[in-house]
């Protein structure tokens, strides 16, 4: 078959490729793409279509193999250099996505789109690296684009003002105070540090308009903005105070001449997600959002509105209780850009969806069964395999006391006392009647020598139990160690220090100063037993052997 029969089949592919991309079906798109690569494997346009469907579908590393081949057939052509460092972009590869744009620039100097990618990403570099936000490539574009510093733009102690921050930016801390900095903040950051983000709105409903001011509001400058751009903004504004009155319909229809007036505009999109998402239309504003991307991506938008259309998605999801899509996107919109409140949303749905999957591994019937598998191994002394099979008991129940108790035993074998100690007061917690649980935390105090704690909880399990022979035992055993007590002192204070309690007391400067006086003047001791928060810390002292009071 010769290439001129192909050529009509190839176009109408690609032409049912270009409509399932418009309409968001990346399957669909990707599919026809490769039908008509194979009819024709030298079409650097087809190769460029699929890159952009393969980074539309979130298959980033098949965009960058295709935007590769892009750039291999066609090397001069800018828009295979643009392809490629979107899909570096999206692998999180800066500095080669940087080098790509520069590459591309080389065969088409002229290429606004990769001058504008070229610029963005040395931005992006620059706030990675923690550099001077005034010292940005296209700093004055920012500010001259943006309506809270257009106007300041115009006053020649604003430009020297800027100029100096962006040549001296140690000065910046003494300059907050000046309003003017912090507007320029907000405007070089993405962000609105003085009120809410009137393009971007929203993660909840809007409050409710203020009373309106008598002075006129300006009119903004936007001589340098072509026709269409203006009466996109004119319309943007429009379904702004419609949303903002929850007239959504109305918004709708404002947000939606913006964007057909100023198709290359991500905002108007990402607007119109927001609406969805205030109407509860989760799956609109998801595909509106992934639209939104899309369009970003192609323009070389701000990554900071990429990360908020991401973090919308997240918030949709997490709305409908999808706790692990909404993590997945979140966790998207913290790659392009880190905030703190994307990074609090993202943890609060970890944290219910852990709680979930603990909630959903629970099986009485299977913690039975691994009990008396950790019972077996208990008697044949292998304690760390029992260990293992009380602790997924635990997990497959973990408001069974009994199991923390059998654990405790393990760990107490293992000469693990403060994770003993961590079983059994858990143990005691869930089931405070359970003697076994004071008996064993007993056991693991007298192992560490602490005798009058442990003959404090025997106590406990005999007020429980007076017969309880283990109780009495071990009472009278702690009792008759702690008379007979004649350690090596290096030996005692070893031992103390490494009870976290005794730690605590030690670093205490007070407590410190009161030792000290203690030692050279011991009368000074009857004023500070006193105190009973010091008297319980010296008398724990002198229960481990620390001090000795004669």
């Amino acid at each position: 078959m010769s290439r001129r029969r192909k050529h009509p089949q190839v176009n109408e592919l690609k032409e049912k490729g270009n409509k399932a991309l418009s309409s968001g079906n990346t399957a669909e798109a990707i599919k026809h793409y490769s039908e008509a690569i194979k009819l024709d494997s030298s079409n650097h346009v087809l190769f460029s279509n699929r890159s952009a469907a393969y980074a539309k579908k979130g298959e980033y590393q098949k965009a960058l193999e295709d935007a590769c081949k892009t750039v291999e057939l066609k090397p001069e052509w800018g828009k295979g250099y643009s392809r490629k460092a979107a899909a570096l972009e999206f692998l999180n590869r800066f500095e080669e996505a940087k080098k790509t744009y520069e590459e591309g620039l080389k065969h088409e100097p002229g290429n606004a789109q990769l001058k504008e990618g070229l610029q963005n990403m040395e931005a992006r570099l620059a706030e990675r690296n923690l550099m001077n936000p005034f010292n940005m490539p296209n700093l004055y574009q920012k500010l001259e684009s943006d309506p809270r510093t257009r106007g300041l733009l115009s006053d020649p102690s604003y430009r020297e003002l800027i100029e100096q921050l962006r040549n001296k930016p140690s000065e910046l801390g003494a300059k907050l105070k000046d309003p003017r900095v912090m507007t320029t903040l907000g405007v070089l950051l993405g962000v609105d540090l003085a009120s809410a983000d009137d393009d971007d709105e929203a993660m909840s409903p809007p409050p409710p308009p203020p009373p309106p001011k008598k002075e006129p509001k300006p009119e903004p400058m936007e001589e340098d903005l072509p026709e269409n751009k203006k009466q996109a903004l004119k319309e943007k504004e429009l379904g702004n105070e419609a949303y903002k009155k929850k007239d959504f319909e109305t918004a709708l229809e404002h947000y939606n001449k913006a964007k057909e007036l100023d198709p290359t505009n991500m905002t108007y999109i990402t607007n119109q997600a927001a609406v969805y998402f205030e109407k509860g239309e989760y799956d609109k504003c998801r595909e509106l959002c992934e639209q939104a991307i899309e369009v970003g991506r192609e323009n070389r938008e701000d990554y900071r509105q990429i990360a908020k259309a991401y973090a919308r998605i997240g918030n949709s999801y997490f709305k409908e209780e999808k706790f692990k899509e909404a993590i997945q996107f979140y966790n998207k919109s913290l790659a392009e850009h880190r905030t703190p409140d994307v990074l609090k949303k993202c943890q609060q749905a970890e944290k219910i969806l852990k709680e979930q999957e603990k909630l959903a591994y629970i099986d009485p019937q299977l913690a039975l069964e691994e009990k008396s598998k950790g019972n077996e191994c208990f008697q044949k002394g292998d304690y760390p395999q029992a260990m293992k099979h009380y602790t997924e008991a635990i997990k497959r129940n973990p408001n069974d006391a009994k199991l923390y108790s059998n654990r405790a035993a393990c760990y107490t074998k293992l000469l693990e006392f403060q994770l003993a100690l961590k079983d059994c007061e858990e143990c005691i917690r869930l089931e405070p009647t359970f003697i076994k649980g004071y008996t064993r935390k007993a056991a693991a105090l007298e192992a560490m020598k602490d005798y009058t704690k442990a003959m404090d909880v025997y106590q406990k399990a005999l007020e429980l139990d007076s017969n309880c022979k283990e109780a009495s035992e071990g009472y009278q055993r702690c009792l008759m160690s702690q008379y007979n007590r004649n350690d090596n002192p290096e030996d005692v204070k070893r031992r103390a220090m490494a009870d976290p309690e005794v730690q605590q007391i030690m670093s205490d400067p007070a407590m410190r100063l009161i030792l000290e006086q203690m030692q050279k003047d011991p009368q000074a001791l009857s004023e500070h037993l006193k105190n009973p928060v010091i008297a319980q810390k010296i008398q724990k002292l002198m229960d481990v052997g620390l001090i000795a009071i004669r």
